[in-house]
């Protein structure tokens, strides 16, 4: 596999490096917020993928680069497309302005260099909201851990993550040649959150490999290792669930309603 380096890209409002990857709310575990954190331990997750669609151990190759690797080792590779490697590839929208962006395809190209297939990966954590820079700027000055203003914006997962998935998965189900679907790499609190927001888990019925497949693959923190303060703390895939995209599209549908007459009683309160 490439080495490929990433450097922290997130910054306040001055251009300073706020290096933050992880928030920890006051009442819940810390949660992973910035993708480039899940690419730790070279871009593991992708290769947890490659793995799962294409059978162990085939190497991960910038997608420029991987014909002529292929047909230079007499065996097989997995061409790769995402940001710093192989360029990002993208779907046009239905009206033909504008397009989506997959985060990331992984292509598998046989001894030959001829295009096998491919599956589509999505890398998602959590938008944050408020401020912590008095918490990030605490922390460099070996003051501990204090309070910040900082949030979550878990309204995103309805709002843009799940409607993203969804067409994307339609999308990628037409393609003759992406025959495992689409993977959706999360933080375990996402997902958590994602299942909640479908009614849960245990509704979405798993289902084998295939070209309508949406696969959850879910990191969290490795706290069961030994670590040194100032290093990485290692990620562990605590949970793979394969759904289809109709399940989700079918869970996403089913808003459970709040109890009628529930503005009438809010107005009422309000006006005393």
């Amino acid at each position: 596999m490439s080495n490929h380096r990433r450097h922290c890209e997130k910054t306040f409002n001055d251009g300073t490096v706020s290096g933050v990857c992880t928030i920890k709310p006051i009442t819940t575990n810390p949660v992973i917020c910035c993708p480039i954190r899940l690419y730790a331990e070279n871009y593991r997750v992708l290769q947890d993928v490659s793995d799962k669609a294409f059978g162990m151990g085939l190497p991960l190759i910038p997608g420029g680069k991987a014909v002529g690797h292929a047909k230079k080792s007499k065996s097989p590779c997995i061409a790769v497309f995402g940001k710093c490697w192989g360029g990002e590839l993208h779907l046009p929208q239905k009206s033909g302005a504008g397009s989506y962006f997959i985060d990331w395809v992984l292509a598998k190209i046989d001894a030959s260099g001829v295009l096998e297939e491919f599956v589509a990966v999505e890398v998602q954590t959590i938008d944050t909201t408020g401020n912590y820079r008095n918490g990030q700027t605490a922390l460099l000055n070996g003051e501990g851990i204090i309070k910040t203003t900082a949030g979550l914006n878990w309204e995103n997962v309805s709002k843009r993550i799940l409607p993203q998935l969804i067409y994307k998965g339609q999308i990628l189900q037409r393609e003759e040649l992406c025959r495992k679907g689409l993977f959706f790499i999360c933080p375990e609190p996402v997902f958590e959150r994602t299942m909640k927001r479908l009614g849960g888990q245990e509704g979405l019925v798993k289902y084998a490999l295939q070209p309508a497949s949406i696969t959850f693959a879910v990191y969290n923190h490795d706290h069961n290792v030994d670590f040194v303060d100032g290093e990485t703390v290692p990620l562990k895939e605590t949970l793979t669930h394969s759904t289809t995209v109709y399940k989700v599209q079918e869970a996403f549908n089913n808003v459970t309603l709040p109890d009628e007459n529930v503005y009438r009683d809010a107005i009422l309160k309000a006006l005393g």
